[in-house]
């Protein structure tokens, strides 16, 4: 496949993952990546328990992303609407909101269950990327291992999974 040229969303936990294996900068200097203001707040969440060297600057993140969007109300109606039954946690629930009125190319990292059970329930399964498979697309293999729900088998498996659920009509 190759590189995705368009906007890139992601989500706290691929924030929080990316800076933890020392590949937030290529992802961010390879993509315009762009999050929203739930997704952004949430990296902060629990910080006092992180090392030091694991903190996010909050001002150095949103310097970092090509755009931090806010979310309105109505936005967040349509996708519960839309994916009714599907609990999503409050920044996921905000990244889909905003991606659904989106009308460029766009993808969306973000390896939590629920998030990928929305994203093929709503027909973008092709719009479903991993965070491995982003930063190999940008030439780099992450200083740290990524951990598995980051990688690109995981995440090919799990999606695999969810297409079938839906497709029998399963959870």
């Amino acid at each position: 496949m190759p590189r995705h040229r368009g906007t890139v969303l992601v989500d706290t936990n691929v924030i929080l993952e990316a800076y933890r294996s020392g590949s937030w900068l290529a992802l961010a200097g390879g993509y315009d990546v762009e999050t929203v203001e739930a997704c952004v707040t949430e990296t902060q969440t629990g910080f006092q328990r992180r090392r030091p060297e694991r903190q996010i600057d909050v001002a150095g993140l949103r310097e970092s992303l090509a755009a931090v969007h806010g979310v309105a109300r109505l936005d967040r109606a349509r996708l519960a609407v839309r994916a009714g039954g599907i609990f999503l946690d409050e920044g996921e629930a905000a990244l889909w909101a905003h991606a659904l009125g989106r009308h460029d190319d766009w993808v969306l990292c973000g390896p939590d269950k629920a998030s990928l059970r929305c994203g093929v329930t709503l027909g973008f399964r092709q719009r479903l990327v991993s965070l491995e498979g982003l930063l190999e697309d940008v030439g780099l293999r992450a200083p740290i291992d990524l951990r598995e729900a980051y990688g690109k088998h995981w995440h090919e498996r799990t999606v695999g999974e969810l297409l079938l659920a839906e497709k029998n009509g399963t959870d």
